[in-house]
């Protein structure tokens, strides 16, 4: 009688009265011994499917109990384990190129997303045809399961949580901080850098300006749509007068513009639609 592979791991299971027992044993060891190891598979490049079936009795990398499947790939990938009937757990590594996933499948059941770079612990649940991939640990490690200052700087290696690693909204640089709500944002004081104006200009917010000109006037104009809070400080230190336009909004509750003689100075603060801005 002929073997049978229909366990997990697609060994041969010798009928009684086959011949070749011990060459037949020891390659199920092997195999077996395999199962426990660690194997690799490459997906053809740009492959949108990909099928790993283990073999039946013979080596083969989809059968370790860690696979890595590499390649190149230019969309997500959608990986079928066969046999649909094998139920066992693996850990599966998305080692491709090109920040793609890998969807693996083993019938038409659920499945679990692999993100590039990334490792799971998922298990086959080998129904056949309609046979489901689960992930077998998820949300691990969330916030329920760390306690409050478990993981400080003892427990981190040098570098080991760099910007690569962070999931944040904005560009990291040198010039950001990583806010409360996982957002990168520009970093900077109160206000801005001292700026020395010597022609027409329309401020921003948090802008402080040393006008000079000797001889010819010009306008700082304040910044439009102002929000609550939004503020400007204004020194002229040259012998042109300097306008300060009002861009629509009051100028403490009086619709002109203001004017800087020279070695005169002003902060303005817009407080709301009836005031515009209050100077200090």
């Amino acid at each position: 009688m002929a073997s049978t592979y229909v366990n997990n791991l697609r060994v041969a299971e010798p009928a009684d009265g086959d011949s070749g027992w011990g060459t037949s044993t020891n390659t199920s060891l092997e195999l077996i011994g395999e199962a426990l190891g660690i194997g690799t598979e490459a997906i053809t490049t740009n492959a949108d499917t990909h099928t790993s079936t283990v073999a039946d009795g013979t080596s083969d990398q989809a059968r370790a109990f860690r696979i890595k499947y590499t390649g190149t790939l230019d969309s997500n990938c959608t990986i079928t384990i066969g046999p649909n009937t094998m139920k066992r757990v693996q850990i599966i590594e998305n080692a491709t190129s090109g920040g793609f996933s890998i969807i693996i499948s083993q019938g038409s059941g659920a499945n679990v997303t692999i993100a590039s770079s990334s490792s799971k612990v998922v298990y086959l649940d080998g129904a056949g045809s309609g046979a489901a991939v689960v992930d077998a640990l998820p949300d691990a490690i969330g916030a329920d399961q760390i306690a409050d200052d478990a993981v400080g700087a003892d427990q981190m290696a040098d570098d080991a949580v760099g910007v690569a690693v962070l999931s944040a909204t904005g560009t990291a640089s040198s010039s950001t901080f990583l806010r409360g709500d996982n957002a990168w944002e520009a970093a900077g004081g109160a206000y801005n850098d001292w700026a020395v104006k010597t022609t027409t200009y329309t401020a921003s917010s948090k802008d402080q300006l040393i006008c000079n000109h000797a001889s010819t006037p010009f306008t700082v104009t304040l910044p439009g749509s102002p929000s609550a809070g939004n503020t400007v400080i204004l020194k002229n230190v040259g012998a042109a007068l300097v306008t300060i336009g009002r861009n629509s909004e009051d100028i403490d509750s009086v619709a002109e513009d203001g004017t800087l003689p020279q070695d005169n100075a002003v902060q303005l603060v817009y407080v709301d639609a009836t005031i515009g801005w209050a100077s200090l």
